[in-house]
């Protein structure tokens, strides 16, 4: 907008210029009001000098306000969601909370609830999107949450983040194998640091399985955050053809992702039976309400502010605000809820965030 601004400013200065160039002698026989009215356009350009300083200024806050915004939107979300799925239920402490269809149901309910409010105020376009494409990509979408939720029943939160941390992984390599892109070789060697994070965090100690049904790297939990990364490759891959061929609005496409992810999740919800489950488990311990309904509105809030930043500032700038909102969530997970790192994973962690964010900076060009 800023740019724009300067260029229809610029173009303005030398059009008068033009004019003035090709004024007559008359101009000198003026009276002394002409005189002045014609002394008075510096003055006018010079006020209009200050539009840079409140476009900076705009810009800064809009900046502060997206960081802010995913910052404290996704940090309450992944706290409460983790008190909703980890935590223990009861006067015994024994009850989990086990629906994890439903949770998604409710998380895509609101995010398509808000997509659709912006929608109508904006006033936006009809979209004319095949609707069988969305359909396709809301059931990977649907299923790359649904993993990665259950996953968190095997692994920790800690453990969870950042496994959902390394999307850059799978989305290269679906877009090396599916669409024979090429990428520099600082990409790869990047995208291999993330990796050596990865297995430094998920390496189980044989002391650390003896309890455990699995004495393997791979669980039942990272195999559920492998299946998810799938999934997320699959869906962006989808997502590029979508906006390549029919240059979707970003709202439009927020709307029917969610909005096809309710009809997926509410006919898994009846095909499992899991609404009778759900019913009882809310009439038991009715507070677990209040935690989804903030659980979505903080996840609605988020992606909201996601989709501003992408749109005002790019992708880059959205995926530094979203992998620095993901360490302080580790963090948070591990101070609150006591989930404590070994040396070894916090080496493991370091080493993800400096892949992703060395990525984000130097990786992002092309073959």
């Amino acid at each position: 907008m800023s740019s724009e601004g300067n260029l229809h400013h610029e173009l303005h200065q030398r059009r008068g210029s033009s004019e003035n160039a090709e004024l007559s002698e008359d101009i000198k026989n003026r009276d002394e009001d002409s005189l002045r009215s014609e002394h008075d356009h510096p003055q006018k350009r010079s006020s209009s000098h200050h539009s840079p300083t409140s476009l900076l200024t705009s810009t800064s806050t809009k900046l502060f306000a997206c960081f802010l915004g995913i910052f404290v939107a996704y940090l309450l979300f992944g706290i409460v969601q983790e008190s909703i799925v980890k935590g223990n239920y009861g006067t015994e402490k024994k009850d989990k909370f086990t629906f994890i269809i439903s949770l998604v149901f409710f998380q895509c309910a609101f995010n398509a609830a808000v997509s659709k409010i912006i929608l109508i105020v904006n006033k936006s376009h009809r979209d004319t999107t095949p609707s069988k494409l969305y359909a396709a990509s809301s059931f990977s979408y649907l299923f790359a949450m649904l993993a990665s939720n259950y996953a968190l029943e095997f692994v920790s939160y800690p453990a969870q983040v950042l496994g959902k941390s390394v999307k850059p992984v799978p989305v290269m390599l679906f877009s090396v194998i599916v669409a024979r892109k090429r990428y520099p070789l600082s990409k790869y060697l990047f995208v291999l640091l993330i990796v050596v994070g990865v297995v430094l965090f998920m390496y189980k100690e044989p002391k650390e399985v003896i309890n455990q049904v699995s004495d393997s790297f791979l669980g039942i939990g990272e195999f559920l955050l492998i299946v998810s990364l799938a999934f997320d490759g699959l869906t962006g891959g989808i997502q590029d053809k979508i906006r390549d061929a029919h240059k979707v609005q970003a709202y439009h496409m927020m709307y029917a992702m969610n909005i096809w992810s309710c009809l997926w999740a509410m006919f898994g919800i009846v095909l499992s039976g899991e609404i009778y489950g759900l019913i009882s488990f809310i009439q038991l311990y009715p507070h677990v309400i209040y935690k989804i309904l903030l659980l979505g509105i903080t996840g609605a809030i988020g992606q909201n502010f996601i989709f501003l930043t992408i749109e005002w500032f790019g992708p880059l700038t959205c995926s530094i605000f979203t992998t620095t909102r993901k360490f302080f969530t580790i963090l948070c997970s591990v101070f609150l809820f006591g989930n404590p790192l070994n040396t070894r994973q916090w080496i493991g962690t370091i080493l993800v965030f400096a892949g992703l964010t060395l990525e984000q900076k130097f990786g992002k060009k092309k073959h």
